[in-house]
């Protein structure tokens, strides 16, 4: 899996199914075919077939998201996107591709973690890993990852996207109990599902490889902040030079199942080969994995058909293509991602012709849900396809963690009420005309606090170029909202220009340039999808300035407690309080071809992005 450095990029664009195609217009015709397509994916074929040795497997990346960085913690300055990171350096817990699972425990390094009592002290098992040049992975290694992560956040808080002050790693002190023991000193308690997601970003590398400052140097002790921050600045040093990825004996040392074979800096595609040292689940019987990057899916597409790929995601928009891939030989599968919510972010912050005094109203980003027609889109030609599932909550599909309301939505798509309740609170409701503010104030039945009369209602939406949909369903919501009057004014961005500038914890100066984006899907942890850092006032990923002591309140028990409600408790608030109006879900469409097999489980991991080509072989 790749992952984009800096706080507006590694949570977007490591996630973003992209598709540099041109958003069709919208419209909700054509339930019925969509359905005949979507039967064509539903169903993930079986593990199948004797295996045999040997082979090459081509994989497309992402679309626009091709890899530049190989150090597993890029800084933020670099802009990068990691090669591979998760096939030759393996976190501490491997991400799990299921709903209802943090970590894939038999792809992890480490046994599950035992608790004290309090939560306190966290000890944790090393497996029998060893690394590429033949010594075992062990608890050390842990110590100078967490310990070389700190030093990239002393340097900047950043250089880790998942990162908020006063929390992990912050507070933690991980010793060496023994090479096979790892123990975690906690200032703070920790809900165990939530540490484990920070687990599953924890990256292990070679504390005896790469505790050094400059090439043939002495071993320097990594707990010397000052030997720990010389450490990390060689090593970032290092990873900006793309010619040598493939000859660096740096990069060589890796526990994953695969080492670096060749890069090409300039396209970004490159091979891996098997790494015989590794000694975790998965025979590697294949000869190599390419990878292989794109501009476009449309091209991904066209490779498929050329028969060129063995591997890869399809953007939802060509749906109507499945029936011709499996009559080339391909299978096709398709599902909502877990723990994925598609959403506009609602800028709080943007002061444009009023814009935070009316988002401020709940009543107001009620009515702008109920505008939302969730099974239209997902029927629609040219916006899903058929390719979709309603969602109404950041909990995602399939969560054990659902919210209290289960399938009924607080606020289905209901133009009527949409109008009622502007209506209600003092707004004179013009048809395709201009809605305004008839009764100011602040009193029930009157518009709210800092409106005043005649303000009418009218914003910016930055929608992202790509994938297709997004512009589709950007379209279809505005052109709701201007049968109610309200004015969306959709400005067109690339998905680059938007990581870079369209936050407010990172880009505050472009506060009032958008007052809602859509840039695709955002991914929670799965098994665990904690709003942490999305939601919470001083959240580091907070990139409308939303705030509501409420929710804080419930992301702090979530993410500290034990209650194993709280999660749902959090999950129903945030979707009735809507920081941002949500979109359906739409499916990842995985397709491999039919000679290739592996568990199951392997290729579900790819809606989420998640590779694991160690398991998998052709056969027969």
């Amino acid at each position: 899996m790749t992952h984009v450095s800096g706080k507006q990029r590694a949570r977007l664009a490591v996630v973003l199914a992209a598709a540099v195609v041109t958003a069709a217009t919208a419209c909700t015709g054509g339930g019925g075919a969509a359905k005949d397509a979507a039967a064509g994916y539903a169903s993930q074929p079986a593990q199948s077939g004797k295996p045999k040795d040997g082979g090459a497997v081509t994989v497309a990346l992402t679309p626009g998201l091709s890899p530049n960085y190989i150090y597993p913690y890029p800084p933020a300055s670099a802009n990068g996107t990691v090669i591979a990171r998760g096939l030759m350096w393996r976190s501490l817990y491997r991400p799990s591709g299921e709903g209802d699972q943090v970590a894939d425990a038999e792809l992890s390094l480490a046994e599950p973690p035992a608790y004290s009592p309090d939560r306190k002290t966290v000890t944790i098992k090393m497996k029998d890993y060893k690394w590429s040049d033949g010594t075992p992975v062990t608890a050390e290694d842990v110590v100078f990852s967490l310990t070389l992560l700190k030093a990239a956040l002393a340097e900047s808080p950043a250089n880790w996207s998942f990162y908020t002050p006063g929390q992990f790693p912050d507070g933690v002190t991980a010793k060496a109990a023994a090479p096979d023991t790892l123990t975690l000193a906690l200032e703070t308690a920790y809900n165990p599902s939530y540490l484990m997601s920070m687990l599953t970003l924890l990256y292990v590398m070679p504390s005896k490889a790469w505790n050094v400052d400059r090439a043939g140097g002495p071993h320097l002790d990594y707990t010397e902040p000052k030997n720990a921050k010389a450490i990390y600045k060689y090593l970032t040093k290092e990873s900006e030079s793309q010619s040598t990825f493939a000859t660096n004996p740096l990069w060589q040392v890796v526990n994953g199942p695969f080492r670096l074979k060749s890069f090409d800096p300039t396209t970004g595609s490159f091979s891996l080969a098997p790494n015989e040292s590794y000694s975790g689940p998965g025979e590697s019987r294949l000869d190599q994995v390419d990878f292989k990057a794109f501009t476009s899916a449309s091209a991904v597409l066209n490779q498929f058909k050329a028969g060129n790929l063995t591997v890869g995601t399809l953007d939802s928009s060509f749906i109507a293509q499945i029936g011709a891939l499996k009559a080339k030989g391909f299978n096709v599968y398709g599902a909502p991602a877990p723990a994925r919510f598609d959403a506009l972010t609602i800028n709080f912050g943007n002061t444009v012709n009023g814009f935070d005094k009316i988002i401020a109203q709940p009543y107001v980003r009620q009515a702008l849900q109920q505008l939302i027609d969730q099974p239209g889109y997902i029927a629609g030609r040219g916006i899903y396809n058929g390719a979709g599932s309603p969602n109404y909550s950041t909990a995602g599909s399939g969560s054990p963690y659902p919210p209290a309301f289960g399938g009924t939505p607080p606020y289905p798509h209901d133009p009527a009420a949409a109008e009622k309740l502007l209506t209600g609170n003092g707004w004179q409701v013009t048809p395709n005309g201009a809605t305004t503010c008839a009764r100011p104030g602040d009193g029930p039945g009157e518009c709210g606090a800092g409106i005043p009369r005649g303000q009418k209602i009218s914003f910016t939406l930055a929608s992202a170029n790509t994938p297709a949909y997004v512009g589709a369903r950007d379209v279809a919501f505005a052109s709701a909202a201007k049968k109610l009057g309200i004015e969306v004014k959709i400005v067109t961005k690339s998905l680059t220009y938007m990581y870079s500038n369209y936050g407010n914890t990172f880009a505050p100066a472009s506060r009032n340039e958008w007052a809602m984006q859509d840039y695709g899907p955002l991914y929670l942890a799965a098994g665990y999808p904690s709003s942490n850092t999305v939601f919470n006032t001083k959240g580091s990923f907070n990139l409308g300035s939303y705030g509501n002591a409420e929710v804080d309140r419930l992301i702090d028990a979530s993410t500290f407690g034990a209650d194993a409600k709280a999660l749902s408790a959090e999950v129903t608030r945030i979707a009735e309080d809507l920081p941002v109006l949500f979109f359906p879900t739409p499916h990842t469409l995985v397709v491999w071809k039919d000679t290739l097999s592996g568990p199951q489980s392997s290729f579900r991991a790819l809606l989420s992005y998640l590779y694991t080509p160690e398991l998998w072989y052709y056969h027969a």
